[in-house]
């Protein structure tokens, strides 16, 4: 069966390029780099050589222009009045279109502005302009600026002067036309090549998690031999050994049926699955044992404690270490009451550390009292974070829905699920005994804080502006811009 579509498509392309492969036109890399960055948001040593070495179609000359402005400007009236006013060899002779050959790829951080302009041998489509702004958003709604430019740039390479061949509407032709039987075969052969991979690569995950677990099961059973069962943590740790050899023997079932799935059929959507499901178990448990490890050293104070506690507390220290660079984001409302008091609360928090630490050294306090002091500075962050988040949506959202849009945002990251939507695990004795969802930590808040942001400006809509407002006179350049 591969052979034959493999065969009918080299018949298919044959037929539809007509043998012309001699005449196809090279990839050349821009014939001028030119770097306007007037908003000073740009990394030029990353920048100039990054689009250097974009490959274009056909010879190109990319010019960049940045400038900080506002919400309400226009900026294509800006980028327009820019080149008349610094850049003329960037306008047609006739001052009414671009110049011929260039691509200009235009930011504004500030209101929060990307365009692009072409001249009339290298314009595209709207919906490809679109394209390509699209392609930049993500990274610019993240203050990205320099790889957000760099994507545009690249998506841009990709669609001006893009060959007939290549094009949406060549494959859609194509498709309608009778060759639909031989792309789609084509298209479902990517997909299952593409399956295929990310299988193979959740198959190492959860087998290098299993052999650990494996390898650690006799001591893991030592380990949880003497925990003590009359502490409040010690209980809950024990209470989740008590089904771990059953789910080792249901992971162990689950590693005997995905090794048992031959190539073609790791190249199956369910089968992924499956696979996904054995790697999450094998690493759970694997992220168990270790915890059973950690609470019997801690608890019982055995000479491998401090390394135990400091794993306790590596969570709660990367929350604490990420708090100035979240206040520092666009939109972190750094100057805020709700910003000084996490400040004011991270600097009291590292010198507690020190002292918790130094107390459970000395026998001044428990093992017990230690993870109940780290559990309660742990859920006053939370709290301080919640005020603050409430803090961000006030300055950023202009209405009641937008609000409730980015609420929604923030308390979907705070439940803790990733991008396949299952449950993440913290390998802690804090995390083992209470949901994903108790604490809510800093990488958290930026998540929340990104898609809200994100989704918000995509409600406020990003659509397309075209004019040149009232000072472009008759000028008529291909050019539009969006908001993100």
């Amino acid at each position: 069966m591969i052979r034959t579509v493999r065969l009918l498509l080299m018949l298919v392309l044959a037929v539809l390029l007509g043998g012309g492969a001699a005449a196809l036109p090279r990839a050349v890399t821009p014939t001028d780099v030119v770097i306007e960055d007037r908003a000073g948001v740009l990394d030029r040593n990353t920048l100039v050589p990054a689009i250097a070495g974009i490959e274009f179609h056909e010879p190109t000359k990319v010019a960049v222009y940045t400038y900080n402005g506002s919400a309400t400007d226009n900026l294509n009236e800006e980028v327009l009045r820019f080149a008349r006013a610094e850049h003329p060899d960037w306008i047609s002779p006739d001052g009414q279109k671009w110049a011929d050959g260039l691509f200009i790829f235009a930011l504004d951080p500030v209101g929060r502005h990307v365009g692009t302009y072409m001249g009339e041998d290298r314009k595209v489509s709207l919906e490809q302009r679109d394209d390509i702004q699209n392609a930049a958003k993500d990274l610019l709604r993240d203050a990205q600026w320099t790889d957000g430019t760099i994507a545009g740039i690249r998506r841009g390479a990709e669609l001006i002067n893009q060959p007939w061949y290549r094009s949406a509407a060549f494959l859609i032709t194509a498709w309608v036309t009778g060759g639909a039987a031989v792309l789609g075969a084509g298209a479902l052969m990517l997909v299952r090549a593409v399956t295929r991979s990310t299988a193979r690569k959740e198959l190492e995950r959860g087998d290098r998690s299993y052999a650990n677990v494996s390898t650690d099961l006799d001591v893991t059973e030592l380990n949880a031999g003497t925990i003590p069962a009359a502490s409040r943590y010690g209980s809950s740790v024990l209470e989740k050994h008590r089904t771990f050899l059953n789910r080792y023997n249901a992971a162990t079932g689950l590693s005997n049926r995905v090794h048992a799935l031959t190539p073609k059929e790791l190249g199956r959507r369910p089968n992924l699955k499956l696979v996904r499901e054995y790697a999450d178990a094998a690493a759970e448990l694997d992220a168990l044992d270790d915890v059973i490890a950690d609470s019997n050293a801690l608890l019982n104070k055995f000479t491998t404690w401090p390394t135990a506690w400091d794993r306790q507390l590596a969570p709660f220290r990367n929350d604490l270490a990420g708090v100035e660079q979240l206040l520092s984001k666009r939109h972190g409302q750094s100057g805020s009451a709700t910003a000084a008091a996490l400040r004011s609360f991270r600097d009291e928090s590292l010198r507690n550390i020190e002292r918790w630490t130094t107390e459970l050294a000395d026998g001044t306090i428990t093992p017990e009292t230690a993870l109940d002091r780290l559990r309660d500075a742990r859920s006053h962050l939370s709290v301080l974070l919640k005020n603050h988040a409430e803090t961000v949506i006030e300055g950023f959202a202009k209405t009641d829905r937008e609000a409730t849009l980015m609420r929604k945002e923030m308390e979907d990251a705070q439940e803790g699920t990733d991008r396949q939507h299952r449950r993440t695990y913290e390998p802690s004795i804090l995390g083992t005994v209470y949901p994903s969802y108790y604490f809510f930590s800093v990488p958290a808040f930026n998540t929340g804080l990104n898609t809200g942001v994100g989704s918000v400006n995509s409600a406020r809509g990003g659509g397309a502006t075209t004019g040149y407002g009232s000072s472009g006179g008759s000028f008529s350049g291909s050019g539009s811009s969006s908001s993100f």
